[in-house]
């Protein structure tokens, strides 16, 4: 059975590769669309167009923050001494002492001290987008895992509030079946109250009028539509979220027409109970993708 997808989980991955010490971490929230965000050091800046696309490829909603850090691994990181220039400055020393007699010739040190004669290690362009891609691949797995996992519990609480929405229409719907009876001993009642004698024919029209603008139904029916709506809906392949979302407006919109229409004090405090569970259903597939 598919499942479910959160839109909010956390995912993190480090290596040494090729010479390169690397970490990833991926932080998903929930957003109506894909919105990733890069933060690079600028030796990785070429690579964005490239894991951007895995992004989509994988994902398809979801405020992404993408935090990548890349370091020349301690071996790789001994100093290397410009050949170049130290030739340079020697030539350069030797022709000012056959200038100036006597002049001191530079020692060692004062040869390593000249800005430029130490080197760090260079990034390799091509390893180093080979090895962060690969990394990127890792934690973009696991993130997805994590959402998996996240969708599942989402899933479960959803299945749970969908089956409390058709314990509470089928409390209800015992009542609207009855609901023309209970209309006309209630006007009766009134109007035996009040002492007034009405002729029968028009006080069958005006219960049959009453019990027509307080038919719930309809409204039941919908509602038992849209919840059979969302169990097919979870049981296909997503992404479910934006459809989902669309069914809870859609169950909100019948459980106030319910509360709108209900006569009677139970009904009335079943449609509220209706609502708050229905708000629950809203909350939760906020987060599904």
């Amino acid at each position: 059975m598919p499942h479910l997808s959160s839109m909010t989980a956390f995912a993190q991955a480090s290596a040494t590769n090729n010479g390169y010490q690397m970490s990833c971490e991926l932080r998903s929230v929930n957003h109506r669309y894909l919105e990733p965000q890069f933060r690079l050091p600028e030796a990785l800046r070429a690579t964005e167009p490239l894991l951007r696309e895995l992004l989509r490829n994988h994902l398809k909603r979801g405020k992404v923050d993408v935090t990548l850090k890349l370091e020349l691994a301690p071996a790789s990181q001994a100093l290397q001494l410009n050949n170049t220039l130290l030739t340079q400055l020697v030539v350069a020393a030797k022709d000012v002492q056959d200038q100036v007699p006597g002049a001191t010739a530079p020692s060692a040190l004062d040869l390593l001290r000249w800005p430029g004669m130490l080197e760090e290690g260079q990034v390799d362009q091509e390893l180093a987008t080979q090895s962060v891609t690969e990394l990127f691949e890792l934690t973009l797995e696991r993130l997805i895992d994590a959402r998996a996992s996240e969708g599942q519990r989402l899933q479960a609480l959803l299945l749970q509030q969908l089956a409390t929405v058709e314990g509470i229409v089928d409390d209800v719907r015992p009542q609207s079946e009855n609901l023309m009876r209970l209309q006309q001993q209630r006007l009766n009642l009134r109007l035996h109250e009040l002492e007034v004698k009405t002729d029968p024919a028009r006080l069958e029209q005006e219960v049959a009028l009453l019990a027509q603008r307080s038919d719930i139904r309809e409204e039941l029916d919908r509602l038992m539509i849209h919840v059979a709506e969302a169990y097919k809906l979870m049981d296909a392949p997503g992404p479910h979220g934006r459809r989902l979302d669309f069914l809870a407006q859609e169950l909100n919109r019948e459980a106030n027409t319910l509360g709108a229409k209900a006569t009677q004090t139970d009904v009335s405090q079943k449609a509220i109970d209706l609502k708050v569970v229905i708000e629950q259903i809203r909350e939760q597939v906020q987060n599904v993708e």
